[in-house]
């Protein structure tokens, strides 16, 4: 079988739908069924069957699959020691990145880290922190960053630290807060359960939440056109000096922060490109880019 046609296996199994994989192996429809179909004949077996939205695999197909995938990571691993081998910053590194930090940070940090390594290509993954922590777990991705603190035994740099605060558009006082029109946004559990942490530690009703948008970034155009207020991270709105912000406290008087880290497995420190990325960040005032 070709690289080709176990990259194919390996994504339709991870999104279990043609019209998406199709997208991601940028290949047409048709295409990606004909191959699929190819497959099939060749191992003379049925690999999955067809549902209203998505495929599911059969038994036989989930055996070939997971050993697609097996092949993809095996083929991975040679080619970054190949690389390695020839004493060369080069190869692809796999960044894993959480909103956030995709939209705002990471263009910048790749184009400075390019301009030391120009052979150097990216394969960059973005979500929620949870996700991104999932991809470095499983060694999907050499580096992830990430917001809040996920559990792990390997190694991490704290980036920054930033305040949780209440921005509005219009001068405010805390106690009315409840009575006050709020915008909220999809966010990452750990960020969602340490608002309501502290909103139900202060108030007993719930909040006035009238918008519910997916990004922080709708949100914060909401509030800077006067619509709400919202409850995020500092950097969020560091641009916007027209804003009112407030810093959120703990009971003892301290704020509430949120850390981001880069995370990476010790062992990848012995391929060059993880190395040099590695210790560019570390050199880099990320918070203040």
């Amino acid at each position: 079988m070709k690289f080709q046609d176990w990259e194919m296996l390996a994504t339709l199994y991870e999104t279990e739908n043609i019209t998406q994989a199709a997208e991601r192996l940028f290949l047409s429809q048709p295409t990606l069924t004909s191959r699929l179909k190819n497959m099939e004949n060749y191992y003379g077996v049925q690999l999955m069957n067809r549902k209203q939205r998505g495929v599911t695999f059969t038994p036989e197909g989930e055996q070939l699959a997971q050993h697609a995938v097996r092949m993809l990571y095996e083929q991975r691993k040679i080619e970054e020691k190949l690389h390695n081998m020839k004493n060369q910053v080069a190869g692809t590194l796999r960044v894993g990145v959480s909103n956030f930090f995709a939209l705002n940070k990471m263009p910048k940090l790749l184009r400075l880290f390019k301009q030391s390594y120009p052979d150097v290509e990216f394969q960059v993954v973005t979500g929620w922190s949870s996700e991104m922590h999932r991809l470095i777990s499983n060694h999907d991705v050499h580096i992830s960053f990430i917001k809040g603190d996920y559990a792990w035994n390997e190694q991490k740099d704290l980036l920054y630290e930033e305040e949780i605060c209440i921005a509005s558009p219009w001068q405010f006082q805390m106690e009315d807060l409840p009575t006050l029109p709020r915008i909220d946004y999809y966010t990452d559990e750990k960020m969602r359960s340490l608002v309501e942490h502290w909103w139900y530690n202060n108030y007993k009703q719930r909040p006035n939440i009238n918008i519910q948008v997916n990004q922080v970034e709708t949100c914060k155009e909401m509030v800077i056109n006067g619509l709400g207020y919202a409850i995020l991270a500092n950097l969020v709105v560091r641009p916007h000096p027209e804003l009112f912000i407030k810093p959120l406290y703990l009971p003892d008087g301290k704020p509430i922060t949120r850390k981001t880290w880069m995370y990476y497995h010790e062992d990848t420190l012995e391929l060059n490109i993880v190395k040099a990325f590695v210790q560019f960040i570390q050199t880099i005032d990320v918070k203040a880019l």
